[in-house]
């Protein structure tokens, strides 16, 4: 399984960016996908995940409501759509998927090579 994500970059506070993850490598409309941060010197943390189907989301506490997690299985590609963005959303953005397609995943198996969101203030 293969995972690249993109649409990382310089934003201003208040501005928007989407992610995107382009997956191959197996059918992609079984699992789910998650996205996850790393800022200096913090660890990783959890931001959201999306079942196969796109009807079931969960997020974070620090980005729900600003952030919209989607995926389009005829694209094998899942999003990160980023709103109302804050200088502490600076970070790496990793996109992920497990082994299992039970939901919502306890582990993640599978990580994307990362894309940096820089957030001014």
């Amino acid at each position: 399984v293969q995972l690249q994500a993109s649409g990382g970059g310089l934003v201003q506070a208040g501005g928007s960016l989407r992610l995107s993850c382009a997956a191959s490598g197996r059918t992609f409309s079984t699992y789910p996908m998650g996205w996850f941060r790393q800022a200096p010197g913090k660890e990783r943390e959890f931001v959201a995940v999306i079942n196969w189907s796109g009807g079931t989301t969960y997020y974070a506490e620090s980005v729900k409501g600003r952030f919209t997690i989607s995926r389009d299985n005829a694209k094998n590609t899942a999003y990160l759509r980023m709103n109302s963005l804050k200088p502490e959303d600076t970070a790496v953005y990793y996109c992920a998927t497990p082994r299992s397609v039970y939901f919502p995943p306890t582990e993640y198996d599978y990580w994307g090579q990362g894309t940096q969101v820089t957030v001014s203030s």
